[in-house]
This record gives structure tokens, C-alpha cells and sequence, in this order.
């Protein structure tokens, strides 16, 4: 295995990198994680990312473990010791290693810090972009907190996995009501049969995504109307068009829903404008 890991203080091969067996994140999936897309070398969203991982910290009561500065500088160095231009950055902070106890560690101990980085290919981004993708759907079945960003993806893993047994690429999960909530890693999108951009309020029962917000305040700038409002698979399959955004695909057309075609069945052109927007802003 090839690459290099940054591992609470040390930059080591993939293949020699590990945390303690007792780390929290192991045990009880406490830590939170952040991904930065990177692009000609640049950090996509920096500043962004950074807010909501400072929130899920908050969140969780975890402590910063170290401030700002140093962690930007570690993430670079972990991009450059990958040789990483295009593709993302991942950080891991879980609440550190401790005998295995539900209660936090009393006294506290030291985050655990891991940082990994790996090139995408942006060919096979751009033909999965041009080509567009499709979905299924799912209950949602995740707990009450998905605005906050951690490592307990289990439902996530489930159905994604369920998705790619049934061809499809991503799965959106339902929610009460009928309600589309979001993707298993992404934010879901529709341009509804008025023209405007729908995507689901920000809720407990969503991610904050950064690039979501990048791209409702890239579609205002270009005068498009944008409607922070929830959608039902009905809505889906009557909508112009769809899409999906997140760190490493910025907006992924989704050309059909539990095998119904959406709009004509192809990408749609409001998708590729805002992810040309994108690609130039961010």
C-alpha cells in the first residue's frame, strides 16, 4: 500500500500507520471527519470546511487538537507527501484512547489526529459528469444528528452498498413525510418543473454540506431562483433535471430515480453551468 498518512504527529507509510486499538473512534465511532476537494493543488471550500468541522467538534465536545494554522499546514504537508494536485484531502479527529468506557476519559486525553490524502482521476470524473448517474431510494434509517459530520456512516455504507448491487451509483434516503433528505455521501438537487433549484432546508436531519451552500450562493449570483425547500420521489420524477454535490464530485447530474428516467433521461444544462461556476470560484 502506497501513500503516506499523517498519524498524531507523525508522517508515516499507509501500510505502518494505526491508532490504538482502545481509540474512540474504533470503539464507539466518536470522532468527526472533513474533506477537502483539491484542485490544481488549491484547497476547494477552505474556509468552509473548517467552520463545520470547529461545529462538529463543539457538537461532540471534543477539543481542538491543535489550532487552525498547524492543522491547515499538516493537511498540506500530508497533500504534498501524496503528490495529490487533484483529488481530496481526509481528516479524522476522534476523542482519543482510553480503556473502552462509555462516559468520556476522566481526565481527558489527546485527540487522535489522522490525515490521509489521494489523487481522483478528473477523467473519469468528467465522463461520470457527462454521462450522468442514477439513484434509488431507501428509508431514511440514520440517527437524529446527520448535521453533524462523523464517522457513523454505518446506514450510509448499507446503502450505498445497495445501490451499487442494484447498478446504480448513490442511493437518496426518504425521510418522514416522503420528504428526499440526501444522498448516502452527497446533497440531492432537482430543478423542479417551475425552473427553480430545490434542495432540502438545513435540518438536524441533514449535512451541513459546504459545498451545497457554495453552490446555492454560486446559483444566486447567477441569477437563478433557488428554493431551500424539501421534495418527494414525485417531484423527482416530474423535475427538469437533478443532481448531486459534495467535495469530490461538485455536482453530479442524476438522470433517473428507482429506474424512472428524470427530465429526458440526460444531464441537464443547469448542472454543468454551476459546476463550470465552481470549478472557477472555489
Amino acid at each position: 500500500m502506497s501513500g503516506v498518512a499523517y498519524v498524531n504527529g507523525a508522517y508515516l507509510p499507509l501500510a505502518r500507520a494505526g491508532v490504538s486499538i482502545e481509540d474512540r473512534g474504533f470503539q464507539f465511532a466518536d470522532a468527526v471527519y472533513e474533506v477537502w476537494g483539491v484542485r490544481d493543488g488549491r484547497l476547494m471550500d477552505e474556509a468552509g470546511h473548517f467552520a463545520r468541522l470547529w461545529r462538529s467538534l463543539k457538537e461532540l465536545r471534543i477539543a481542538a487538537p491543535m489550532a487552525q494554522t498547524s492543522l491547515r499546514a499538516v493537511l498540506l504537508e500530508t497533500k504534498r507527501r501524496n503528490r495529490v494536485r487533484d483529488g481530496i484531502i481526509y481528516l479524522q479527529i476522534s476523542r482519543g484512547a482510553a480503556p473502552r468506557d462509555h462516559g468520556f476519559p476522566n481526565p481527558p486525553v489527546s485527540p487522535s489526529v489522522i490525515v490521509t490524502a489521494k489523487s481522483l482521476d478528473q477523467r473519469k470524473i468528467t465522463a461520470r459528469m457527462e454521462r450522468g448517474v442514477s439513484v434509488i431510494t431507501a428509508p431514511d434509517n440514520r440517527w437524529g444528528r446527520c448535521d453533524i459530520k462523523t464517522v457513523g456512516l454505518l446506514p450510509n455504507v448499507l446503502a450505498r452498498q445497495t445501490a451499487m448491487e442494484a447498478g446504480a451509483y448513490d442511493c437518496w434516503f426518504v425521510g418522514t413525510g416522503g420528504y428526499v433528505t440526501e444522498g448516502s455521501a452527497s446533497n440531492a438537487w432537482i430543478v423542479d418543473k417551475s425552473g427553480a433549484l430545490r434542495t432540502a432546508p438545513l435540518s438536524a436531519n441533514i449535512l451541513h454540506g459546504v459545498t451545497r451552500a457554495a453552490f446555492i450562493a454560486l446559483a444566486r449570483a447567477h441569477q437563478m431562483r433557488v428554493v431551500e425547500e424539501s421534495f418527494t420521489v414525485a417531484d423527482v420524477k416530474e423535475a427538469r433535471e437533478a443532481f448531486l454535490t459534495s467535495a469530490s464530485n461538485a455536482a453530479l447530474p442524476v438522470i433517473s430515480i428507482d429506474g424512472t428516467p428524470i427530465g429526458d433521461g440526460k444531464p441537464g444544462d443547469i448542472a454543468a453551468r454551476l459546476r463550470a461556476a465552481y470549478e472557477r470560484a472555489a
